[in-house]
């Protein structure tokens, strides 16, 4: 019989299996020097593992992870990390069947933000926080979609907007939490610590920044003021394919290598981290690890969340409506690989920046090869989950971009439509379809208007801005939704494809004529 399975402890580490990589620094010396919101799977693949890595190398002992779960549904990660001392196992899935695990030792520290609020301002406003990092989702800056102003309007707010921080009161959301314990740092005199962003959004930190500073705007306009003065907001990109742990995930980390991991972090090999060089109170050594330290990441965000990003977005519902569940079956599909090359090469690289160190031909392919990966096993409806959180920040961008230019936007309408046919909750054999989405009842209720109003989904301007008033973008998204209605995702991808022969033909036969 094998032998029994090693529960994952701090206690433990000396027990597992030859095979398993484990912390070779000695984690009583690590002080948490970082405080992050959101220990989620993306952030336990990415900026935790990057943090391990340079301990591993005797580097950054003093910036040590204290993770806080903000949301009532965090307490399970929270007392799972808890009950493993911090640590967590972190399995590489490569292409050819492989998985490398390895267990994280650079979280230290965990709090249940609703447990103790009061601990939380504490921890945060504490001398040794030098830097406070997030992921939160894109919904959670919350970011007016056409005005990209602070929505002060937005329920979850109210509490902490109406709250006196300095009297005692407790924060209940991430704003809350960072800008009480800012107010108090600045009350005492104290240094600021960076906040530093790790979303999926176009300017992060920047975004981070102006969303913070007007929820302090509206409490304390002199704390807005210092917080804009003194506060650093570093932009970064970061890109990891991590999709949700599942309970066959759990059970061959068990089988295969004797770890028992409550909740193991499985990634592609692939990572990138791209962060700009602008921290108040120091760093780890960032660069010594892989991230590439720059001074401007607006060329490598873009390139992720219009390329990387979007055509998420362009495989996920129309891969679904054809009748795929994971990511890689559409992704060796000739027929969805010709669809996301197109809209890569022809929507959206034609507004991008020149993005210095990268081949964007090699980087379009190598996309389409990490999508396919039948290891990682991404779910579609992981994907399709929150889109109107993704579709404006990633792909309407494109949109507006090339409309304004001139480029081509088929493409783009079509995946704007196959979120509006998916949105109706019925696939295309008739199965009923879980919309994922903080506006499910608004998205849902503009999808079964279209019988009536081809545009009604994308007549919503929160989301779509005057899309559905440029007669050329509507058009192309009706002639879509119509086809997609008519003759299904598939045979809707087909003609577009021959659309494209034909219309490459044409362009070819001009250039015969004059040359």
């Amino acid at each position: 019989m094998p032998p029994s399975p090693v529960p994952l402890s701090s206690r433990t580490l000396g027990e597992l299996d030859d095979r398993v990589d484990r912390p070779a620094y000695d984690r009583t010396q690590v002080r948490a020097g970082i405080v992050h919101f959101g220990v989620g799977g993306f952030h336990r693949a990415h900026q935790a593992m990057y943090l391990d890595r340079l301990m591993n190398d005797g580097k950054a002992l003093e910036w040590g992870i204290c993770g806080v779960g903000a949301l009532p549904h965090d307490r399970r990660i929270i007392d799972t990390l808890r009950a493993q001392d911090g640590l967590y196992t972190l399995v590489v899935k490569h292409p050819d069947g492989r998985r490398e695990p390895r267990v994280i030792g650079s979280i230290v520290e965990t709090m249940f933000a609703p447990e103790d609020p009061a601990a939380v301002v504490d921890r945060l406003a504490g001398e040794e926080t030098r830097i406070v990092s997030t992921t939160i989702t894109e919904g959670g800056y919350l970011v007016n979609q056409v005005t990209g102003e602070f929505d002060a309007e937005d329920p979850s707010i109210q509490a902490d907007l109406a709250a006196d921080f300095a009297g005692g009161d407790s924060p209940t959301t991430v704003f809350g939490f960072i800008v009480a314990a800012l107010d108090r740092r600045r009350r005492e005199g104290a240094e600021p610590f960076t906040v530093m962003s790790c979303d999926n959004l176009p300017d992060n930190g920047d975004v981070a920044k102006r969303m913070m500073c007007a929820f302090a705007r509206v409490k304390d306009p002199a704390l807005a003021d210092w917080m804009e003065r003194e506060v650093a907001f570093p932009n970064c990109m970061v890109d990891r394919i991590t999709p949700v742990t599942t309970a066959e995930d759990i059970e061959r980390l068990e089988d295969e290598f004797g770890v028992r991991d409550g909740w193991p972090v499985v990634c592609e090999p692939f990572e990138q981290w791209v962060l700009e060089d602008h921290f108040g109170q120091g760093r780890p050594p960032f660069e010594d690890a892989g991230v590439q330290m720059v001074d401007d990441v607006v060329p490598y965000e873009l390139m992720k969340l219009r390329l990387l990003n979007a055509s998420h977005q362009a495989l996920c519902y129309l891969g679904h409506l054809a009748g795929y569940r994971y990511a890689h079956e559409v992704c060796q599909d000739p027929l969805f690989v010709e669809f996301l090359l197109a809209y890569m090469e022809r929507e959206g690289t034609p507004t991008l920046p020149e993005v210095p160190g990268v081949d964007l031909d090699r980087y379009r392919h190598q996309l389409i090869e990490r999508f396919a990966n039948p290891e990682v096993r991404d779910t579609l409806a992981r994907l399709c989950a929150e889109s109107s959180d993704r579709i404006p920040k990633w792909l309407v961008p494109v949109i507006r971009a090339n409309l304004d230019s001139g480029g081509e936007i088929d493409r783009s309408a079509l995946v704007v439509a196959s979120w509006a046919r998916y949105a109706e909750g019925v696939d295309e054999r008739g199965e009923p379809i879980e919309v994922v989405d903080r506006l499910k009842d608004r998205v849902m209720a503009a999808a079964a208007r279209q019988g009536d109003d081809r545009l009604a989904f994308i007549r919503d301007r929160d989301l779509f801005g005057g899309l559905a008033d440029d007669e050329r973008f509507a058009a192309a998204y009706t002639a879509a939704l119509d086809a997609l209605h008519s003759k299904g995702a598939r045979a809707t991808l087909e003609a577009l494809a021959e659309k494209d022969v034909q219309k490459d033909a044409v362009k070819g036969g001009e250039g015969m004529k004059g040359s």
